[in-house]
């Protein structure tokens, strides 16, 4: 038996704060994505003047105006899972603090990851072509599904891959949560397993085997030791990091270990490659055997792009570098640059007590807005 849903409208002309939390009470943790891909998709459909494309829980809306200069606008619609702690403010749906809807900080799962960034997406494609007015530069919207887990379910990946022609442009702009400045580029990131071997034996008669968790001491003592870089890159600043996030080993409580695997992330700099990170992290650790388990490159800044630099101006503040992996690095990989730009504060990211200030939704739509009309 088919059980039939209702459609959910969203009214994308509504104040933007409002919008945002319309958009964090439709569930959409990763994989969860449909109903809201849904709405909108039925909302952008009701733009004239936009081209659609859908693929899977991704959209593209495209302006042809024929204009020279092409900017793309892009955002994630997934959250992170909601939290399980009893009395969190992560939750959906979301909650206003002041108890004035529109008003003060909204809290919820994608208050900052990145519903109200996708609200303006929202907003701007509503009224762009209000009283008669056309943007100055064509647009491109890109809303897209599975940002928040592995890379090879990524819903931008998989745009890329079927409809890479409609994601040409001149600059991107990610919508990602940046407190309301431009952040250029993003650090890469990279996973690797080291391990240490040794050979089991009763716990009885340890003295017959050889203690792999014990072994794989100097890998822990490396990585504490290790003294991550700040590596000027175009002008800005990217912290680095290397860390050990988990570790495995041992089978029982009376047998000696004779495997360990230690896992460690890399966050590195966008002057280098995946390959030139693992060979770092192979230096750092030689004499263990190291794995690389997954691998995703940076991308520099790009603000000496000419449509970069209009945009950094508009904004206003000074550019800062992203230090976590986003979206952006897909879009270098295709010969576009791109800066993260939108509202929150991304420390509250996938945090329980995530949230955004209404006017910062309102004032990242109005640079937005301006900066597009010229």
């Amino acid at each position: 038996m088919t059980v039939e849903t209702t459609p959910i409208l969203l009214d994308i002309r509504r104040d933007v704060a409002l919008l945002t939390a319309a958009l964090m009470d439709i569930n959409s943790v990763s994989g969860n994505e449909s109903a809201l891909a849904d709405a909108v998709e039925s909302a952008l459909r009701a733009i004239p003047g936009l081209q659609l494309v859908r693929d899977g829980d991704a959209i593209i809306a495209r302006t042809e105006l024929g204009r020279p200069e092409r900017v793309i606008l892009a955002g994630h619609l997934d959250t992170v899972p909601l939290p399980t702690v009893e009395g969190s403010l992560g939750t959906v749906p979301s909650t206003w603090e002041s108890g004035v809807p529109g008003t003060g900080i909204l809290y919820g799962r994608g208050a900052t990851d990145m519903k109200g960034g996708v609200a303006v997406q929202l907003a701007l494609a509503a009224t762009m072509f209000d009283g008669g007015a056309e943007p100055g530069k064509d647009v491109t919207f890109v809303f897209y599904d599975h940002e928040e887990v592995e890379a090879v379910k990524s819903g931008l990946g998989r745009l890329v891959r079927n409809h890479g022609h409609l994601l040409e442009g001149d600059f991107a702009i990610l919508l990602e949560p940046t407190d309301g400045t431009v952040e250029g580029g993003c650090n890469g990131t990279s996973r690797f397993e080291a391990t240490a071997v040794g050979e089991a034996a009763h716990s009885a008669r340890a003295w017959m085997g050889s203690n792999a968790i014990h072994a794989a001491a100097p890998i822990l003592s490396r990585l504490a030791a290790y003294e991550p870089r700040t590596v000027n890159v175009d002008g800005l600043d990217y912290r680095e990091s290397l860390n050990a996030v988990k570790i495995n080993g041992g089978t029982a409580g009376n047998v000696i270990p004779d495997r360990c695997v230690v896992e460690i992330n890399y966050r590195f700099a966008p002057d280098k490659t995946p390959d030139q990170a693992e060979a770092h992290v192979r230096e750092l650790l030689e004499g263990f055997d190291v794995v690389r388990t997954d691998a995703a490159a940076g991308a520099r800044p790009g603000l000496n792009h000419p449509a970069a630099a209009s945009f950094v101006a508009a904004v206003g503040a000074e550019p800062k570098p992203k230090y976590g992996w986003t979206d952006v690095a897909r879009f270098s990989e295709l010969g576009v640059p791109a800066v993260n730009f939108g509202p929150g504060d991304p420390l509250l990211a996938h945090k329980d007590n995530e949230h955004v200030d209404a006017d910062a939704i309102r004032e990242c739509l109005r640079a937005l807005r301006s900066w597009l009309a010229d």
